[in-house]
């Protein structure tokens, strides 16, 4: 049988664009769209490898010559691009003249490429480990304290966009606290943050640091701040406000409120000094003192 090429017999150039036709050994047309085959790369394969594959799954035994002629893909590469589906197990070779090529499942591929991830990803973290304890991470912390300590206090202060931004400075602030956090948010933001920080809360109150959280306790932030009594003080309070305030020298302070404002949208500003913090820290807990109840676990 003839292998048709879409590309040769439709003038059509949206379709040109959007879609890929596939026959199989049995005749039958498969159309792919080419947003599928970019979904495909996550599998870890460029587009010539993605189309290959996918063509090789339409037909489950081709040749180079027919896989090249189905996935619009130039002779001169096909065979660079099936060498490397095999070395990355999503292929396998037939013997015989001529070479044909077999599709392994894609459910086996799958575990093939999350084995590959996983063991790469270990070897990163392991690697990375050892850096942390070798001498040149002792230099390069070294260089930070005496680069930090000629810096103008002026210039120890960012501003951030975004709530995934501003989740990620919380969390590098709560792993630096030495003695205390105190962490305020609304009733939206304090059950992203337990859900989120409850991690690197737990680990900074076990080595000593003590942790205050004030939110407004309703019937949707109650288990949230269950959760959080575990580790922490909790303060209930109706007093609107997202900061955090860490080792009273960090701050961190929303300027939006989060209950009217995307997440993509959401702002705040960072700041390390010791006058203001001290100052904000006596004078939030002399108003929380007045207004909340302190239950500790």
């Amino acid at each position: 049988m003839k292998i048709i090429n879409y590309y040769r017999i439709t003038k059509n150039k949206r379709f040109k664009k959007l879609f890929l036709l596939l026959i199989s050994n049995k005749g039958e047309k498969v159309l792919i769209q080419k947003n599928f085959l970019k979904k495909t790369k996550d599998f870890g394969i460029n587009t010539y490898e993605a189309k290959i594959w996918t063509a090789l799954l339409s037909r489950g035994v081709s040749t180079a010559g027919e896989l090249s002629d189905i996935a619009n893909v130039p002779r001169s590469r096909s065979y660079d691009v099936l060498e490397s589906l095999e070395k990355k197990g999503f292929i396998l070779v037939k013997l015989g003249k001529p070479i044909k090529y077999l599709a392994v499942p894609p459910k086996e591929v799958l575990e093939r490429v999350k084995k590959k991830v996983q063991e790469e990803t270990d070897f990163q973290i392991q690697s990375l480990n050892e850096i942390k304890k070798s001498e040149i991470f002792n230099e390069l912390n070294k260089l930070h304290d005496t680069g930090i300590s000629l810096v103008d206090p002026s210039d120890l202060t960012t501003s951030f966009k975004g709530r995934d931004k501003l989740m990620i400075q919380l969390e590098t602030m709560i792993k630096s606290a030495e003695k205390s956090i105190i962490l305020m948010s609304t009733e939206e933001g304090i059950i992203r943050k337990i859900s989120g920080l409850s991690k690197p809360l737990k680990k900074a109150q076990k080595r000593g640091v003590r942790i205050k959280i004030v939110a407004p306790l309703t019937d949707r932030t109650k288990d949230s701040l269950e959760e959080a009594k575990f580790f922490s003080e909790v303060n209930f309070s109706d007093i609107k406000g997202r900061f955090c305030l860490v080792d009273n020298k960090q701050i961190l302070f929303m300027l939006s409120d989060d209950e009217n404002t995307h997440s993509s949208f959401d702002a705040g500003v960072w700041a390390e000094t010791n006058l203001f913090s001290q100052t904000l820290n006596e004078l939030f807990l002399k108003a929380i003192k007045k207004e909340s109840s302190v239950i500790r676990h």
